[in-house]
């Protein structure tokens, strides 16, 4: 899994007992999931189909800085499946953990599904590529 991005918890992202509300670590995990997507399929053209289960296992608070790490699951005609691990920068726990996350590209005109072009091997070259070229 790679790490991709980083936010820092403001206190207008807490809840009532003063940690992360779920509701805009969801938020967060479908923007940052989505540009995963739209990355690896070269195409900003991807709607949200499915976010499948969706754990929670530690709390953030305002301060922390919190840091995703996406990988791809599985490969569609249409689709692109992925995970989202959200865990504290500093301490490494994990704060939420969301899987299978299914986008699915669209025409931009008749909002229907249309094929990408992808395979799951090209996008691994695709990574493979990209980390090379950061001297990762």
């Amino acid at each position: 899994m790679r790490f991709l991005s980083r936010r820092l918890v403001m206190p207008q992202d807490l809840n009532y007992a003063n940690s992360l509300f779920g509701g805009r670590a969801l938020e967060w995990i479908d923007e940052e999931a989505a540009i995963y997507a739209i990355c690896q399929l070269e195409t900003n053209c991807l709607v949200t189909k499915h976010i499948g289960e969706i754990s929670f296992e530690s709390p953030a608070a305002k301060g922390d800085i919190v840091e995703f790490g996406l990988e791809t699951k599985a490969v569609g005609r249409t689709s692109i499946t992925v995970s989202c691990l959200v865990r504290n920068k500093a301490t490494k726990k994990t704060i939420c953990l969301a899987d299978d996350i299914v986008f699915v590209s669209v025409d931009p005109n008749t909002r229907l599904p249309r094929a990408h072009g992808k395979t799951a091997d090209e996008l691994e070259k695709q990574t493979k590529a990209e980390i090379t070229k950061l001297n990762l």
